[in-house]
């Protein structure tokens, strides 16, 4: 769909054609605007494709990934699992890195940089490769060290790990694309309308969704997923949004903080073994509670010891492997099952561990 780039801070705007996801005048991150209602079919085909009416126009080229497993829980038929790990890097931020590389490949570049704790890098790293584009990753001192090792060998990756967390290595990859000019992929406006998806994806495959239960680590997620489910309702494809509820670990929870306190995302040093959702400051926090309230949705935190009974659950009943941040859905869906009504899917965000 055509579309603009409007500045979250300062209003403004970009024509689509504008080569960065950070505004030029303030520095601040980019939203994709559409000119026209987006809609998306109203039961998706069997390809992530099929929501192209919802995505930025583009010169795409049509690799497999999305449209994942969905499963009910053997012992609770209230509970549903989005299962993520079935894309081609086992997790979610396929979604978004098949959007955000080629737009830098239409672009015209041929190197990007991003900021990462490790699927991130794995994601940017494997489209960047398939697509001929040179690509920069800064890990923070949470990345996962086996992740980052299969990166480097795979997919030609050049890595730089600092002593820095997410939000410092952030940083790094911003200051690194404005000297080089690499273009900068991460938890931006490209990858956040892929991520969306996700939640089109649940409303098309499931019946009577009341609840989806969200990780958060940089918002991104959350943010799209409650982008769709507004488009949605504006479409007259749903009739009632259903509740989001947004997850965090104990140990680092900026976001669920910030939205119960009624107060702006501050950060937070984060001292989390979920090293997926290790972010201190969440790019699209303040934005991502804006739309959580008007969702009528909740934030919360769970313990790592819940994460981890969660985790092992996952592997001893379905044989799978996901990670800490995946399993803090459940953790989450554990504690908060006696106050929820309806149907709710938990989505499993990754499984490299």
């Amino acid at each position: 769909m055509e579309y603009s780039l409007v500045c979250t801070n300062c209003g403004h705007a970009y024509d689509q054609f504008y080569k960065s996801q950070v505004c030029a005048r303030c520095g601040s991150f980019l939203e994709v605007v559409y000119k026209s209602e987006p809609k998306a079919p109203t039961a998706a085909r069997g390809s992530f494709w099929d929501f192209s009416g919802v995505l930025p126009e583009g010169k795409y080229r049509k690799y497999e990934v999305g449209m994942t497993k969905m499963f009910s829980d053997a012992g609770d038929d209230r509970l549903m699992y989005k299962l993520e790990t079935d894309n081609p890097t086992h997790s979610f931020k396929d979604r978004g890195s098949v959007i955000e590389v080629a737009k830098a490949k239409e672009y015209g570049f041929d190197e990007v940089a991003c900021a990462s704790t490790g699927n991130m890098a794995y994601s940017v790293a494997y489209y960047s490769k398939l697509y001929g584009i040179r690509s920069r990753i800064f890990v923070s001192r949470e990345a996962n060290k086996d992740k980052i090792e299969e990166i480097m060998s795979t997919h030609d990756a050049v890595i730089t790990r600092g002593k820095w967390d997410f939000t410092g290595a952030q940083k790094e990859a911003l200051k690194y694309a404005s000297k080089t000019g690499a273009f900068i992929t991460g938890d931006y406006c490209y990858r956040k309308e892929g991520q969306k998806t996700i939640a089109y994806e649940i409303i098309s495959s499931a019946k009577n969704v009341s609840n989806i239960i969200v990780p958060v680590g940089n918002a991104t997620l959350l943010s799209g997923t409650l982008k769709a489910l507004s488009e949605m309702e504006a479409a007259g494809a749903i009739k009632r949004q259903p509740k989001v509820i947004a997850v965090q670990s104990e140990r680092c929870n900026p976001f669920s903080k910030a939205f119960n306190y009624k107060g702006m995302v501050k950060y937070t040093v984060p001292s989390t073994s979920a090293d997926a959702i290790a972010v201190g400051y969440p790019t699209f926090g303040d934005m991502a509670a804006r739309q959580l309230r008007q969702n009528g949705g909740m934030a919360v935190s769970v313990s790592e010891a819940s994460m981890r009974r969660a985790q092992k659950r996952m592997k001893e009943y379905y044989g799978l492997t996901i990670e800490l941040a995946s399993a803090a859905t459940i953790a989450a869906y554990d504690s908060l099952k006696p106050r929820l009504k309806g149907n709710s899917v938990a989505i499993i965000s990754g499984g490299n561990v």
